[in-house]
């Protein structure tokens, strides 16, 4: 049997971790590159003692030499608390780790996925936001950092597709959740369950009307595996998301409800910036990948709130 060597950049954070079990059920080799900045070891502690799986400390944003078939580029803080903490690191994880990975796959002659993200459409104006959509996005605001950092990203894979015939592939990840969320990230699921786990008030910013639409960490790996198999002619940008859309009061309601908590509701001010709708498009997904999500909204949550209880 031939074993694909395939790199994962941002490995053991959360979405990370579960692309490199999923990549080693498949049979290939898998060095997962991390700086555990938001990674975590304990994500992937479980993958050590398969031999295939080589867990390397290393910053994206310096060179990195390896032989490898493909590369999926994850790394970058995605949680607005975790990408604020440090906005410059953010906008050199984003430019630079992209920079450096395309450089690497450019040498190499791998294949490379760059993991973009829903913020490249900023506070949309058209909803749902097909690929089409260029964005609404304020390059000096509080989200900057990310959300231009990511569309740089998308830049220069585009460029270096273009100039250098790197094979590349670009998908555009709506809210994802599921087990192994960092319980301090911020995000509005994992956040509504900590807070409900712990009978806590339950923090709704503004009346709660924002909608949000969220695809279980299962479906999202697999549109990425299905993604990086298609012809190198098809090279995105491809939204993955569920277009299934909740408001954030109905989110809270149901978490209070499947977990069986005594939280309280309480209403907060709308951070700045914060996008009032957020649905994908997925109809490319559909016809390139014959990818739609699985896995609905109260089953992922049981599954996830399942895993939070055995770390709260």
């Amino acid at each position: 049997m031939i074993r694909k060597k395939v790199l994962v950049t941002g490995g053991a954070g959360f979405v990370g971790s579960h692309l490199c079990e999923r990549l080693l059920n498949e049979g290939n080799e898998v060095y997962c590159l991390d700086n555990f900045f938001t990674g975590q070891k304990q994500n992937v502690v479980h993958l050590l003692k398969n031999p295939y799986f080589e867990l390397i400390r290393h910053d994206v944003t310096t060179p990195f030499f390896i032989e490898a078939d493909e590369i999926y580029n994850l790394a970058c803080p995605a949680s607005p608390i975790h990408y604020q903490y440090n906005p410059i690191k953010t906008m050199k994880t984003s430019v630079m780790g992209a920079i450096n990975m395309l450089g690497l796959a450019k040498r190499i002659n791998a294949k490379i996925l760059q993991a973009s993200t829903s913020e490249v459409y900023g506070n949309p104006l058209v909803h749902p936001q097909p690929e089409s959509y260029w964005g609404h996005v304020n390059p000096i605001g509080e989200r900057s950092c990310y959300d231009e950092g990511k569309r740089a990203a998308e830049t220069l894979f585009i460029d270096y597709h273009k100039q250098n015939h790197v094979r590349i592939k670009i998908i555009r990840i709506f809210n994802t959740y599921g087990p192994r969320m960092h319980p301090d990230d911020g995000r509005v699921v994992s956040n509504f369950i900590v807070q409900a786990l712990k009978n806590q008030d339950i923090t709704v910013y503004g009346k709660g009307e924002q909608t949000r639409s969220f695809q279980y960490v299962d479906d999202l790996v697999e549109a990425m595996i299905r993604m990086m198999a298609t012809p190198d002619s098809f090279i995105g940008p491809v939204n993955t998301g569920n277009s299934n859309e909740f408001t954030i009061l109905e989110l809270a309601e149901k978490v209070i409800r499947l977990t069986g908590s005594k939280s309280k509701i309480i209403y907060k001010p709308l951070p700045s910036d914060d996008p009032m709708m957020r649905k994908p498009d997925i109809s490319i997904a559909k016809k390139e990948l014959d990818w739609s999500p699985k896995i609905q909204l109260e089953e992922g949550l049981i599954k996830t709130i399942d895993f939070f209880k055995t770390i709260i």
